[in-house]
């Protein structure tokens, strides 16, 4: 006996989840085209064009303002970038499902604990994980930087359209909040440094 057809509101049902997963991918889709790096909607949007070589920066006159990133810590406490202004910003899109994420992360809070006195911000955004994870990774190794609990990557978002072509990436901002870099992939010490003393000496 054959089964009936699924019903019209069904269908509708699966046709919006198909929609809403291409939408997830896409945000977390990479960027290749494009000659520049960085292009301006406005004199107040910053957009994602392309990857920075690791190690570099965008020159200081091609830097675009990125939007103000908010949202709520694993603590439940409120996060704005806005009262980080003046600081060097290291945003670090991961996960604790991700491997090449749980081998960083603790590098980059060794990073940030010797530079915190400098003026540098590390900010950890967790996408598409289970809170519970993101939590339990965070105790287990210690790390002391933010961590703001994102599972749709909104924060990509709100800095201007940066969609992520996989993970860990790393957004740098300068300290007049404009978007420095754009680093696709683990970055180890040796690539941060150089960056940090460029963005710290401006």
């Amino acid at each position: 006996m054959r089964s009936s057809p699924p019903s019209r509101p069904r269908r509708r049902g699966r046709a919006l989840a198909a929609a809403l997963c291409v939408a997830a991918l896409a945000l977390l889709a990479g960027c290749t085209g494009g000659k520049d790096r960085v292009d301006q909607l406005s004199d107040t949007q910053y957009r994602y064009v392309s990857a920075t070589p690791k190690g570099e920066v965008i020159a200081p006159a091609d830097r675009k303002p990125a939007g103000t990133v908010t949202g709520t810590e694993l603590d439940g406490s409120a996060f704005s970038m806005s009262d980080h202004a003046g600081d060097v910003v290291f945003i670090n899109f991961w996960g604790s499902w991700c491997g090449p994420c749980v081998i960083e992360t603790p590098e980059l809070d060794k990073i940030y604990r010797a530079n915190e006195a400098r003026g540098v911000l590390f900010l950890g955004v967790a996408v598409k994980d289970v809170e519970d994870s993101t939590k339990a990774f965070v105790d287990n190794n210690d790390i002391s930087y933010p961590i703001i609990f994102d599972f749709n990557a909104k924060a990509a978002l709100q800095l201007g359209n940066i969609p992520m072509r996989g993970l860990p990436a790393t957004v740098v901002l300068d300290k007049q909040g404009r978007v420095a870099a754009v680093f696709v992939g683990a970055i180890l010490a040796g690539d941060i440094d150089p960056v940090l003393e460029t963005l710290l000496a401006e």
